[in-house]
Order: structure tokens, then sequence, then C-alpha cells
């Protein structure tokens, strides 16, 4: 039994547990004893969105999880034609999908939140719509992915979680895709929870992909989640990463295969994000591995020459403070061979060094300090600028954001947070702007207790006593430290290219990139949405931007695009749109750096 006294199917068991795997057993109604037949079973796979501290898959982000489901499943015989693959959006808006979902022989359910966001491409299934799930199935119903670790009443930060099997015939307490996998070759009798290996996931991670032409936004708004490993040598408390044990490493020819087979249904963004830190790729889970880095990177360049997204997650401070130097190789290789806006996560998650003590932190703040001045050294720098020059600011920057930059995570209902606590993340943030270095984003969240990590004992009581402070705080960072430094990471010219046009909202287009993190862009007007534009930056928010069309044609444009330029008022505007027709840039008669956002005539790519 859970917490909450309901019953679940199962328990973790760690990679290399000396304990029993868990056996779960069940006939099938009107089953004759293991003699079905993979070729002929329906298997239908929905997809409720997952995202743990290593792992998005809320759209665009299509995670691993139902591809290696599927590719599971076709090495288990089920042909692919006899897979339906289903995201929890898609049943909200046509109630007639759910018949795929009743009909089915095998209902396969993958999702869950370990860590709380908002979310603007997806809503992610919330406990009592998957429930709903398993009542309509009429066959044999398995559910996995982070779920496992536990559901709580909503996905929000400051909040507890207890396992529940939410009604399923069978919740995969390890891997899922090896539940689907064993469960058909039992004829739907059951199975043992077990971890997949790598030489399974060599045939599953590739026999997976056709997935993907099943998804609403594929191909042109779709960015294929990458693992490369899982799990952590380090154990912070709250963190649900070390429940996969220590890392394991795919080899790159494993990851490269796969983006093949990817690339080749059309995905054209990719994203390294499934693993703890990227530095220690294919190494001992701890140091550096430059060579092992060059061959995956430089393999995936080779089978997808036309990729328009290589974005990557996590990589973790420690890594850089204690080989400095293997470090600064490693990010080399990654911004030679990434996309423009790249974000490395650096989770140091508390600059109190109570906190970082009682919840088994890694990294100090002078030491996550150091490691921001090195990779805004090393992988800071602005496409045609020297690479390892770091990034350039002012009016000197170059139009494009830069290569590599860190990210900063910082979690907020830890064991030992105190008043003074805010004030050591607020001095944190405020040194690194002072010293003139950039940071791509400022990811500030309260905790999820989940079981099976230490949070599990005190649980979120201290995110909800603290939460008036919190948000008090957090309103601080965003005015004092997010706006100023979004003005030095991008000021105005700055081009983003291939905004996706996602959504209207008072007379205001919003759009993003694919990639990690992506700036939310505002331009000015409701354009027609699901097509992508490349954006000139001209003003900036706290966390978001606004720009008009690159380059924006002073004939064609309206009164607000003009306006929104610098060094055009309204009256201006209209001295613009009044003096139409022009010839060239030279005819307008405005104090204002047009050449920087306008131009006559037909649209042009930027450089």
């Amino acid at each position: 039994m859970d917490d909450a006294g309901k019953p679940f199917s199962g328990r973790v068991v760690l990679p290399g547990s000396p304990s029993a795997p868990v056996s779960h057993g069940f006939t099938p109604p009107g089953d004759t004893g293991g003699m079905i037949d993979p070729e002929r079973l329906d298997v239908t796979v929905v997809d409720g969105y997952v995202d743990e501290p290593a792992h998005f898959g809320v759209p665009p982000y299509v995670s691993t999880y139902p591809r290696f489901a599927a590719g599971a499943l076709v090495d288990a015989g089920v042909p692919r034609d006899r897979i339906t693959y289903h995201t929890i959006d898609e049943l909200r808006e046509d109630r007639r999908r759910w018949r795929d979902v009743a009909d089915a022989d095998l209902f396969v359910y993958v999702g869950g939140m370990t860590v709380p966001g908002k979310y603007v491409g997806g809503t992610p299934a919330e406990p009592d719509e998957v429930r709903e799930l398993a009542w309509t199935a009429d066959g044999t119903s398995v559910m996995g992915g982070p779920v496992r670790f536990g559901v709580g009443d909503a996905n929000e930060g400051a909040t507890e979680t207890a396992r529940d099997d939410l009604d399923f015939d069978f919740l995969a307490m390890a891997d899922v895709e090896a539940a689907v996998h064993d469960l058909v070759e039992n004829g739907l009798e059951g199975f043992d929870d077990r971890y997949r290996d790598n030489a399974e996931l060599d045939r599953w991670a590739r026999k997976g992909a056709f997935v993907v032409e099943s998804h609403p936004n594929h191909p042109d708004y779709l960015i294929a989640e990458m693992e490369t490993s899982r799990g952590c040598p380090y154990r912070c408390s709250f963190c649900t990463e070390p429940m996969y044990g220590d890392p394991a490493f795919r080899s790159p020819e494993s990851v490269v295969a796969e983006v093949e087979a990817l690339y080749d249904r059309g995905v054209r963004h990719f994203r390294l994000g499934r693993q703890a830190d990227i530095l220690a790729y294919g190494g001992d889970g701890e140091r550096p591995n430059p060579d092992a880095l060059r061959d995956l990177y430089g393999g995936i360049r080779e089978v997808a020459p036309d990729l328009e997204t290589l974005h990557l997650d996590n990589m973790n401070p420690v890594t850089i403070v204690e080989w400095p130097e293997r470090s600064r190789e490693a990010i080399r290789i990654i911004a030679e061979h990434n996309t423009p806006g790249d974000v490395a996560a650096f989770g140091l998650e508390s600059a109190d060094p109570v906190v970082q003590e009682r919840n088994n932190l890694l990294v100090s703040a002078d030491e996550c300090f150091e490691a921001v001045r090195i990779l805004n050294e090393a992988g800071g720098w602005r496409p045609g600028e020297q690479p390892g020059t770091g990034p350039s600011t002012g009016a000197d920057a170059g139009r494009r954001l830069p290569k590599l930059l860190p990210g900063i995570n910082l979690v907020h209902g830890l064991e030992g947070e105190r008043e003074e606590t805010f004030e050591h993340n607020r001095r944190f943030l405020e040194r690194v702007y002072d010293a003139g270095l950039l940071l791509r984003r400022i990811n500030i969240r309260q905790v999820m207790a989940f079981e099976g990590t230490e949070m599990a004992d005190s649980g979120a009581e201290i995110a909800r006593e603290h939460k008036k402070q919190f948000k008090r705080y957090k309103r601080e960072v965003r005015e004092a430290i997010d706006n100023p430094m979004l003005k030095r990471l991008a000021p105005p010219g700055t081009i983003l290219e291939d905004v996706h046009l996602e959504y209207h909202d008072s007379g205001t287009t919003f759009g993003r990139q694919l990639g990690t993190y992506p700036l939310l862009v505002g331009l000015p007007g409701e354009r027609d949405l699901g097509r992508s534009i490349d954006v000139a930056i001209t003003d900036h928010g706290y966390r978001s931007v606004t720009g008009v069309p690159y380059p924006l044609d002073v004939n064609e444009a309206s009164m607000d695009e003009l306006e929104a330029i610098p060094g055009i008022n309204r009256s201006t505007a209209g001295d613009v749109v009044v003096g139409r027709p022009y010839g060239s840039l030279a005819e307008v008669d405005v104090d204002a750096n047009l050449e920087a956002f306008a131009t006559v005539g037909p649209l042009r790519r930027a450089d």
C-alpha cells in the first residue's frame, strides 16, 4: 500500500540492486494462457507528457518514453501499423480518439511530472484524466514513466506526492519500455519490473522513431529529446534522478543512429537533454571526456547535415570546477557543433551554505560563480565571432544569440531554508550581473517532494511556509536581474531566426524558437499562427522580448510595428506611413537606426 492507503503494483528497483524484481501477474479476460499472437495485437500509446530534472516531454518536445516503448513493442513482434500513438491534448480535442483507448488489446500510458513548470505548447495530464483513461480501456492497461515516482493533486510546486496506480492493471516500477516488451512476450499475463540494457536500447530507440510521425507537431514544430545517459553519481536530497542509479552512458554510435532514424522521418530539431551532466558523457560519470563528445556531436552533424536545432540541457558546475581545462575543451567542442541560444542548466539550487550542507548540494556559490565565468568565456561567443572570446555585449554585440551560456536553477523549500537563504541567492545573482557575465535564464521554483528522496520526510511544508516570501523574492529577481540581464544578452537589433508563432493575446502575437528554454517573443498585431518568421528584438520584459518581423518592409509595416522600433514614436511612425512608398531606406526621413530592423522590398534571410 502507498502512503495514501491505495495499492500500487510494484516498487523502485535501482540498477544493480540486489533486490529481486517485482513480478506482476494478471490474466486478461478471455485469454487462453499466453497464446496471444503479437502480430494481431492492437496497441494504443497515449503520451501524457513528462517533465523531469533531466528530461523534457511537453510539446514542442517529444520525450523518449513513447518512442522507446513503441520500439520495444515492435521488437516483441507487434507490427508498426498496429501501434497507435496519441497525445493527451489530442484526446482532449477529439473524444472520438478515445475509441482507440477503449478498443486496444493493450493500452500503454506514459507520463509524469517530477518538477513543476508552466507550459505553452501542451498541458500535462492531470491524475483524474489518467484515471479516466484506465476506466476507458477494455484491454490490458499499463502505465509508466516518471509517474511511478508519485502523483500529486496537481502538477505544481510546494506539493507532496504518493504512489498510485490510478486504476491501471499494471504500474511499471522500472522501465516502461521493458515492461511492455516483456508483457507482450508473456502473452499479456504479466512481467517482472526491470531496467533495459543498452543493447536493447540500441534496437528500441531506432525501431520506435516512427512514432514521431504521428505527433501533431510533426514535422515543423517538434524537438526530439535525446537520451545520452541517465542516473547521477551525486545524491541531492530532492532529486529523482539518482533513483536511476549511477550514470549509464549510451555509445556515440547508438545516439547517432537514433538521430539518423528520426532525421529520416522528418525531425530537424534535437536536444541532448536526457542526462545529468553532458560534460561527463562517455567517461566515468564525473570527469569530462572531450573525445566522446567530439564523436557524439560530430556524428550527429554528419547524419543530420541540415538540422535546425542542436541544444542540450544539464551541465554540472562541479565538473567545471574540478576539471577546468578538460571542461573548457569539452565546452569548445559543444559550441563548435551546436546552434545559437543553447543553455547549459547549472544546478546551484541554493547559494545558502546551510541549505547546501543539509541537502547534499554539490557546489558553493563561489564555485558556481567560477563555473559561470568559464562557460561564458569558452562557450559564450556569438556566431561570426572568434570562438573562446566570450560573449560580446552592448553596441559591439553580434546580432545572434551566444552559442552556449549557463542557466541557473534555484530550488526553494529545501531543508534548512531560512530568511537569509533568499538574500544569499539574490547576492549570488547580483554578483554574476555586476561581473559583466551572462546567464541565459534563471529558473526559480519550489520543491516537489517524492517518495524515495530525502525530501519525502519533510515534504513541501517548508515551501508552503515560505510561499509569500518566495513570491516577493521571485518578483524582485525578475525586476532587478532578469530584465537588465536580458537587455545585455539580446540588445535591440538581435535577430532570432525561425520564431514559431503560437498564440494571440490582447492584440499581440506570441511565439518562440525551438530549443532549450527559448525566449518568448511578442510581436504587434495578430499574425497567422503555425508559421515561422525571423524577428529583430526591439524591447525587453523580465523573461520575454518584443520584436518585429525581420527585416521589416517600411512600405508594408503597420503603425504598431513601426512604433516598436527604437527611436520611432507614434508621430514619427505616422510620418513614415504618409511618406510611402519609398525606393530605399535612405528616403525614410526619421531619426532612427532603421538599418538594424527594416528594408524596402521583399524579405531576406538573416545573415
